[in-house]
């Protein structure tokens, strides 16, 4: 079966930036295919948007294993799409992960309807994949790190904690994921 990844961006964000390029360009050197949706972000920025959004970008595709990666925000909608899929996925892969509000007004306004019910940690857990990481900095400016702490607790899964990491954004510097990358790679069946 085919190895798919699929990169999911945050609020304000899009799948040119950060470090999404990069483990996009890394992961397809090695034979796995990669798509990255483009969210409506700011405007037009809901739940239902962005889960029409994702489907119109895989529909089209032929099935395949498939790795969700999700950064911020776009943690909190892969736990949305895991939770709502039939089949479990391949893994999941969070960075800078959070789900409620986080008392940021121009953020927690629009990004509510990701929040408005709550998550179903045993439906999750039960597909989320042989394969569940995540990431966080211990100096995220907007994420604090107990809240990727509580992500990382109802998935059974390791936090790793990046020193100096910021909210692993390109605003600190992070356009790079090596290890993004090779957690991903050693995760996916082999073979194409």
């Amino acid at each position: 079966m085919p190895r798919r990844v699929v990169i999911l961006h945050g609020a304000h964000g899009g799948p040119d930036t950060n470090w999404f390029p990069w483990l996009g360009a890394e992961l397809e050197s090695g034979g796995v295919e990669v798509v990255r949706p483009r969210f409506p972000t700011p405007l037009g920025q809901s739940l239902s948007t962005w889960t029409e959004a994702y489907h119109l970008a895989l529909r089209p595709l032929p099935p395949a294993a498939t790795v969700l990666v999700g950064h911020s925000l776009g943690a909190a909608f892969a736990l949305r799409l895991v939770e709502q899929a039939r089949d479990p996925f391949a893994g999941l892969f969070l960075a800078a992960g959070f789900v409620g509000a986080l008392g940021l007004p121009d953020y927690d306004t629009m990004n509510q309807s990701f929040f408005a019910s709550p998550f179903d940690w045993p439906t999750i857990r039960a597909r989320q994949g042989l394969s569940v990481r995540c990431w966080a900095g211990d100096d995220d400016p907007y994420v604090p790190l107990a809240r990727s702490q509580e992500i990382a607790t109802h998935l059974n899964a390791p936090l790793d904690i990046v020193r100096g990491g910021g909210h692993l954004n390109g605003e600190t510097g992070f356009t790079t994921f090596p290890a993004m990358r090779d957690a991903i790679l050693s995760a996916m069946p082999s073979g194409l």
